[in-house]
């Protein structure tokens, strides 16, 4: 038997058929078109769950089921999207819509950082863990918690939001509506607005910088300014890099998990960066170096991480 994961994002539908052992055999994706009714979205994605078994030479009833990582608020005992303001669903049931287009009977649902989180946990960098946490650094923070193999989603659904611990009381104003979010602090928004705000103290202060020549500003134009020797970058990614480890060590006191993996763009920076915030962690979290670090790892999945938990639900 075969399962289906289906990636819901406000840009594109992906989704892949997996094996028993969670290998991707057929992957495919369609644009979401969020602006149209909830329902032309779910049926776009039964017509693509019918295209990959077609794709794959796999009749629909060899399909067990069918997981999909949603945004927003998912309640997966209803099947319900409680609320995804990126797409537009409010109270919608998915999960039956879906159950009624493709014939599937047995449809499963999360919040898609959970089920990234899942998809790291079952067949990526926390692979054969029982306790890990997902952390994504892109856009904003997002995050998923395994907690004795099993996905935390709190008492409703909503659980964890671990961008939005606040680490710095009365800071930066954050999309949430709270004050000095982990989000503000760490995510590769925060860090284009530690750099923006660096250049233009530089400037006013009469120091060199060479990110005052850069057209754009990027999660990476501070990081490759640092690597080039530029003092002001450094500083900038210092900054950025005491918030970081910050966060994860509340989250590793909280969690004392096996393995973190850091996913998102910022984690393109690779083993340096693991490299650069480990010992911060170390020294700062409760018991210091005598109770054992989590594992800092890179998430291994990429854009398939979705998938891959979506399927594993």
């Amino acid at each position: 038997m075969y399962k289906i994961g289906v990636d819901l994002g406000g840009t594109n539908i992906a989704a892949g058929i997996v094996d028993k052992d969670y290998n991707i055999i057929a992957k495919g994706s369609v644009p979401t078109k969020a602006d149209r009714p909830a329902k032309e979205i779910i049926a776009d994605m039964a017509e693509l769950c019918k295209k990959l078994c077609a794709d794959a030479k796999i009749k629909i009833s060899e399909i067990e089921s069918i997981g999909v990582a949603s945004p927003g608020i998912v309640d997966n005992d209803s099947g319900m999207v409680l609320y995804a303001n990126n797409i537009g669903f409010k109270d919608f049931p998915l999960a039956s819509i879906l159950r009624e287009l493709t014939g599937v009977e047995k449809i499963k649902m999360a919040n898609d950082a959970n089920a990234a989180a899942l998809g790291e946990a079952v067949a990526g960098a926390a692979k054969g863990t029982k306790h890990s946490v997902m952390i994504t650094l892109g856009t904003g923070v997002g995050g998923g918690v395994i907690i004795d193999g099993k996905l935390f989603s709190g008492s409703n659904g909503a659980g964890p939001e671990l961008g939005h611990i606040v680490i710095e009381h009365n800071g930066v104003p954050c999309s949430c509506g709270r004050c000095g979010c982990w989000e503000s602090y760490s995510s590769a928004t925060a860090l284009v607005r530690m750099t923006k705000e660096a250049i233009e103290a530089a400037k006013a202060e009469g120091r060199h910088t060479s990110m005052a020549t850069v057209e754009r500003v990027t999660g990476r134009t501070a990081c490759d300014a640092m690597r080039a020797g530029d003092a002001v970058a450094k500083e900038v990614y210092d900054k950025y890099i005491s918030y970081l480890a910050n966060g994860i060590t509340s989250i590793v006191n909280v969690f004392q998990p096996e393995v973190i993996s850091l996913g998102g763009g910022i984690s393109n920076e690779g083993q340096s960066l693991i490299d650069d915030i480990r010992p911060l962690i170390t020294d700062e979290q409760y018991g210091g170096d005598v109770v054992k670090t989590a594992d800092i790892r890179i998430a291994k999945l990429k854009n398939d991480a979705g998938i891959i938990g979506a399927a594993a639900l």
